[in-house]
């Protein structure tokens, strides 16, 4: 089984620690993980990882980097994808404005520079589709927690949808509803680490090596063999992502 771990976040840029976790990465079937920053720490954490490790790299600046200084992000050999970005009103509601000003921004970066983007999206769904349907982009919802229809809008849009380690919590069968209105061939998976550890490494810190088990729970929701579930969001990833 081969597993492509779309969002990762690495707290540090020791190039040690990032080698201990791929290394975990690969011994449990991980060929591939997208490293993602989303403010200066996080960029600069996630370059570190492609420069050592190989990992693809996201950059870009999110939503609680609205009212923060955002210096340029350099161009980088293995820039694959621009984030994440997007909203949240859960945590900062009081910044919708600012989020969305920052969200049309990087929204246009992306184009700029001919990339797909990753989006986090939570408790503004709505304004998400909307700032989409203005700025016409593609590529990635990471870590959907919406409603089956949300995910419906998204995927009319041409996203593809990625599945975090939330699906196997016991009281997120939202998630499992909507990801039942996913096709085969927009479905990606993630650890979102270092946070949300699947079910049963709940209570740990989340590494990419986790991302099997978020497979192995989706392929048996989706009545596949986990080796067929894991080859099936490899490919889309790859699709996704390929320069």
């Amino acid at each position: 089984m081969r597993l492509f771990d779309t969002h990762c976040h690495f707290e540090t840029a020791e190039a040690g620690e990032i080698a201990a976790v791929m290394e975990r990465a690969r011994a449990a079937g991980v060929e591939r993980v997208m490293a993602v920053g989303g403010s200066v720490a996080l960029n600069a954490s996630a370059t570190c990882a492609a420069e050592t490790c190989g990992c693809l790299l996201a950059c870009g600046y999110d939503r609680d980097q609205a009212l923060a200084d955002r210096p340029p992000v350099p161009d980088a050999p293995r820039l694959a994808a621009w984030g994440e970005i997007g909203l949240d009103y859960h945590y900062s509601p009081e910044t919708r404005d600012a989020q969305r000003r920052l969200f049309a921004e990087q929204l246009e970066e992306a184009r700029r520079r001919d990339l797909p983007v990753v989006i986090h999206t939570r408790e503004a769904d709505d304004d998400t589709l909307g700032l989409l349907r203005e700025i016409p982009s593609r590529g990635i919802i990471h870590c959907f927690t919406g409603t089956p229809e949300a995910a419906r809008s998204f995927l009319d849009l041409g996203f593809y949808i990625s599945i975090s380690g939330i699906v196997t919590f016991r009281a997120a069968e939202n998630v499992r509803e909507a990801v039942r209105v996913v096709p085969d061939d927009r479905i990606l998976i993630e650890t979102d680490s270092p946070f949300l550890a699947p079910v049963p490494m709940r209570g740990r810190p989340n590494e990419p090596a986790f991302v099997r088990y978020t497979c192995e729970f989706l392929a048996r929701l989706r009545n596949m063999p986990a080796e067929d579930f894991a080859e099936l969001t490899f490919a889309n990833a790859t699709a996704v992502l390929a320069p």
